[in-house]
């Protein structure tokens, strides 16, 4: 009589240990693709952008990037939601039981490195805003509406308790918006008011006190 043989399938380490290196060169095939659709969609806006473009400055086949991503919409909306998840993290720290002035100076600080590492994402946030958001309405009625909505809630809360100086909580956070990412969307502007140079680290640790100082000193209570 036959002996029973086991049909289940059994992965040897060597399979796993190649899967594992297999999704993990997908991976960063992937977002090597994203940061240059990053750049050429900061560069071209969406139309001007192309696979062809977007492959040549990620150095691969054009195919890749078809297979990643299938369609240039699908692409754009990958990159733009990146960046707002990657703001919106920079915020964490506005919650109720913080510290506000310390959870705001942290989110004008992030958001000032993120707009210092992270220029490209920016501008194609501002283009894409600028031509009002034709490709991502939903996203800006939906998930930014609801985000803002609930930080404005956190900051009237503070309010309310006295830990800040009765201000508009929308137009704090415009303001947080658009000074730290002034620093992305004109850097051009920077430069060459800088003599024609890249700000240095120094430079960037000046201006994210000034900046901060600036925009607490409004909201800070008062005696």
């Amino acid at each position: 009589m036959r002996a029973n043989i086991n049909s289940q399938k059994v992965t040897s380490p060597v399979n796993k240990h190649t899967s594992g290196i297999q999704m993990r060169q997908r991976a960063e095939t992937k977002q090597r693709i994203q940061n240059a659709a990053e750049r050429v969609f900061a560069d071209f806006g969406y139309v001007g952008a192309s696979f062809s473009r977007i492959a040549a400055v990620a150095d691969l086949p054009k195919s890749n990037v078809v297979y990643y991503f299938e369609s240039k919409e699908k692409l754009y909306r990958v990159v733009v939601e990146d960046i707002f998840n990657v703001w919106r993290a920079a915020a964490d720290a506005l919650y109720p039981d913080n510290d506000p002035m310390t959870a705001l100076g942290d989110y004008i600080e992030t958001k000032l490195e993120l707009a210092r590492t992270r220029p490209y994402g920016s501008k194609v946030w501002a283009n894409e805003i600028i031509q009002r958001a034709p490709i991502v309405q939903d996203y800006l009625e939906g998930e930014l509406r609801r985000w803002t909505n609930d930080r404005i809630a956190v900051i009237d809360g503070w309010i309310a308790e006295g830990r800040m100086r009765p201000i508009s909580a929308r137009h704090l956070l415009y303001a947080i918006w658009a000074t730290t990412q002034h620093y992305a969307d004109f850097t051009h502007q920077i430069q060459t008011l800088n003599d024609d140079q890249e700000l240095s680290d120094a430079q960037w640790e000046e201006t994210k006190s000034a900046v901060k100082d600036l925009l607490l000193s409004g909201v800070s209570p008062r005696p």
